[in-house]
């Protein structure tokens, strides 16, 4: 240090020298607080790109958040910022399984691509980089997803396998059945999807608490393909019940099979297409056990079949009982309607009523129908004299008009 004295007789450039030291000592930190501090190459970063700023820090996030009942369909994301990630790994702790997921092209965020187990514990763990180069920065989390007292099964009717060869008829309702009961309806379904093709307007009806019912405004067109899709896994369905699996199935509506039973004339038209292709005698049901009048569909059919009475509530002791076994029989209601074979009332059959409630044909006819009909096929009963096929006689889907069935959705 030179004496204040001494300092005035300084030449000139000398004392623009140690004045220009002074400036370059000031912007210098020597305090350890660069936020580079210890990631090799930082300084060099510094001045590359960035006009000498200093380089932000990397900050890594994993959502969701919390780490505690988390709900196991609800996706992990992790993000990067001021860097880009290298790697993220998410393990059940238990099992020791890696979550499938995708890094974005960007480099910024993963997303995992599966649903998580109910139950489980799962650590994650995520590296990423400077954007400049550098030592990789490490985050890590556990989370925990929620487990419910009880998983709900969404079961499909009909069976998709069971009709996979043989497809269904236009009058065939798409049906959940759930395995417990719903409470929050209007959540399970929005996730509930039914596409067409060709497009044709439908929507959805509860039965009740666990049966939900889909079908189009009129009956389904020949030969229409339709995706279902249920996205209920993790979704809350009230009192402690969750979905337990996501389903996406495919049914194809076969010819349009469409028989018309008249009471009056004792005849039924069956029709394919729209086109009229048999005319049969028949016996519906007598005064005292009349048909439904209306729509029914075909849920069920047996070559040879046992028809007991007593399975709807009619026991021996009661006039009406009956037990008797019974060929070509294909099932129109809930409640004993079936279409069939009966030797006992063809002489009753194109003049007559004298039936339980079943439409009767003779064996000839019975083989037919049964060969040409099948599940999910339309049989409308007219002049009958018997009350509506209530609604949740399966099916009684099509007594309602489309306003009264858009009523039914919970989804207002």
């Amino acid at each position: 240090m030179f004496p204040k004295k001494a300092l005035r007789h300084v030449p000139a450039v000398v004392a623009g020298l140690l004045a220009g030291a002074l400036v370059l000592s000031a912007c210098s930190s020597d305090d350890g607080g660069s936020p580079t501090q210890g990631i090799p190459g930082a300084a060099q970063n510094n001045q590359q790109g960035n006009g000498g700023a200093p380089a932000q820090p990397i900050n890594l996030t994993i959502a969701p958040a919390g780490g505690k009942n988390v709900n196991p369909a609800t996706p992990i994301v992790v993000k990067a910022s001021n860097g880009k990630l290298v790697d993220v790994t998410v393990k059940n702790k238990v099992k020791g399984t890696v979550v499938k997921g995708e890094t974005a092209a960007d480099g910024l965020s993963w997303t995992s691509s599966e649903p998580l187990g109910y139950g489980a514990t799962y650590t994650v763990t995520a590296h990423a980089q400077p954007m400049g180069g550098g030592d990789a920065v490490e985050k890590t989390a556990e989370l925990t997803t929620l487990q419910p007292d009880k998983l709900a099964n969404p079961n499909m009717i009909p069976a998709p396998s069971s009709v996979k060869s043989t497809g269904i008829g236009v009058g065939q309702p798409i049906v959940f059945q759930f395995s417990y009961p719903v409470q929050n309806k209007a959540a399970v379904e929005k996730q509930l999807k039914v596409e067409s093709s060709p497009e044709q307007e439908g929507g959805w009806y509860w039965i009740d608490d666990k049966n939900v019912h889909y079908r189009p405004k009129e009956y389904w067109q020949a030969n229409t393909t339709i995706k279902v899709t249920a996205k209920v896994y993790g979704v809350d369905f009230g009192n402690g019940v969750f979905g337990s699996e996501d389903r996406e199935e495919t049914y194809k509506v076969h010819d349009a099979w469409v028989a018309k039973a008249d009471g009056n004339t004792h005849k039924m038209k069956i029709y394919k297409n729209g086109d009229l292709v048999k005319t049969m005698d028949i016996s519906l049901g007598k005064g005292s056990t009349p048909t439904h009048v209306g729509p029914h569909v075909i849920s069920d059919k047996h070559e040879d079949y046992v028809m007991d009475s007593c399975t709807y509530g009619v026991c021996k002791g009661d006039p009406n009982y009956y037990r008797s076994h019974e060929k070509w029989s294909q099932r129109i209601s809930n409640d004993g309607e079936f279409v069939h074979e009966n030797p006992n009332s063809v002489s009753a059959q194109g003049n007559t009523n004298v039936s339980h409630g079943c439409i009767n044909l003779n064996g000839e006819n019975a083989q037919w129908a049964y060969q040409h009909l099948g599940i999910g096929d339309v049989v409308e009963v007219t002049n009958s004299g018997g009350p509506k096929l209530p609604l949740w006689d399966l099916y009684g889907d099509w007594e309602l008009s489309w306003s009264a069935w858009q009523q039914g959705s919970a989804i207002k």
